[in-house]
């Protein structure tokens, strides 16, 4: 896909499943230039005085030329107009890379962030998906007898890698290196996708990189370590560390989480949690089969943070697959009555991460919003965006 360096600015949303499209055009410099569009198949081109932009389409989408329809003006925004597409609907969101542990394969865990080897060579003989939050309240209508499962939490074994909503659990070994924290004493529950262990508040029980000093997770128990997704690789150990810009990581992990809960549950909101237990941000899913193309993606007026800078310089033209959400922060006493209702909802499922990686994800949350076509940006009280 290519893009002329100077021009007006397109932004193209397919939607895979409704096999429809919005284009939006860039509004011209100045009022009343003229613009020649035209529409191919496999390409669009916008021809102004000023100079020439074309997209080249992905393979997988075409779009129906004689389809156009809807065509409309919004003040900042541009000409908007609607058309039909021929996407391959079976379009997956696939991870960067294989987060994925694979049974009876010998592993090795990394900091994403620095790269600091974790846990080395790890044979996983079993990979199982933890239950769900709620699953100790169903047992009653499960068993005849008394809770069987009541007081016995599911600790891994030195060859598990037991798999929750945004976390792995696994078993320390004392001949690898691990940060060992103090802890105080612990009291234990029923283990769920969401709620393991119960600790005391001021247990320390944070699993920091030596290397880096990021929090990696928390420890359970003397041999039980909770490791969040997003500040861990896991690669076959015949593989090298795969250098992955951090905010491309933090978007695909939580992109891929918010997939797979709303696929499985049936839940569109969530709200993101620090590990300190405050609400950060509340999400609601809108949909998850989008793809975007655009180019001349502007950034002047979005200050550079060192942690989006590897986004910023792929400015001139992409296309990538979208989970399209709706978000409000709730930092600094914002939004107190929301993220409360919410969190009062038990149809609200929760993501708990650590409290550094929320702030980074409403850091991305925010940039991004910045980079679509202001009408986009929200809706009613909350601000869209295409992760």
């Amino acid at each position: 896909m290519g893009a002329a360096a100077a021009g007006t600015r397109v932004f193209l949303e397919v939607r895979r499943r409704l096999q429809s499209a919005l284009l939006v055009l860039g509004e011209p410099k100045e009022g009343g230039m003229s613009m020649d569009i035209s529409i191919t198949p496999c390409s669009l081109q916008v021809k102004t005085p000023e100079g020439c932009t074309e997209l080249q389409l992905p393979a997988e989408v075409r779009l129906v030329p004689s389809s156009c329809g809807g065509l409309r003006y919004v003040p900042g925004d541009g000409l908007h107009l609607r058309l039909q597409v021929r996407a391959e609907s079976n379009a997956k969101l696939v991870s960067m890379f294989n987060q994925s542990s694979q049974a009876q394969e010998c592993c090795t865990f990394y900091c994403q962030s620095c790269g600091e080897v974790i846990i080395r060579d790890r044979e996983l003989i079993r990979v199982l998906p933890l239950p769900s939050e709620n699953w100790g309240a169903l047992v009653e209508e499960w068993c005849c007898h008394p809770d069987p499962f009541a007081n016995k939490p599911l600790h891994p074994q030195e060859n598990d890698c037991f798999i929750g909503d945004s976390f792995f659990l696994v078993n320390l070994r004392s001949d690898l290196w691990q940060p060992r924290p103090e802890l105080a004493p612990v009291e234990t529950c029923c283990p769920s996708s969401e709620n393991h262990f119960k600790l005391k508040p001021k247990a320390n029980t944070k699993v920091i990189c030596k290397r880096c000093k990021v929090m990696l997770g928390e420890t359970m128990s003397s041999e039980t370590t909770k490791l969040y997704m997003t500040e861990i690789i896991i690669q076959p150990s015949e593989r090298n560390f795969p250098i992955i810009p951090r905010s491309q990581f933090v978007q695909s992990v939580i992109a891929q989480c918010l997939v797979e809960l709303s696929t499985a549950r049936s839940t569109f909101r969530f709200t993101v949690q620090g590990h300190d237990g405050k609400v950060y941000i509340l999400l609601w899913i809108l949909n998850s089969d989008s793809l975007v193309i655009e180019s001349l993606r502007s950034s002047k007026s979005i200050k550079k943070f060192s942690l989006l800078e590897d986004v910023l310089k792929a400015d001139s033209g992409s296309a990538w697959n979208a989970v399209k959400v709706l978000y409000q922060p709730c930092i600094k006493s914002r939004n107190e009555k929301l993220s409360s209702a919410w969190e009062s909802d038990i149809s609200i499922h929760s993501l708990t991460l650590p409290s550094a990686t929320c702030l980074e994800l409403l850091l991305i949350l925010s940039r991004n919003n910045a980079t679509l076509p202001p009408s986009l940006r929200y809706m009613n009280s909350f601000q869209e965006k295409g992760q």
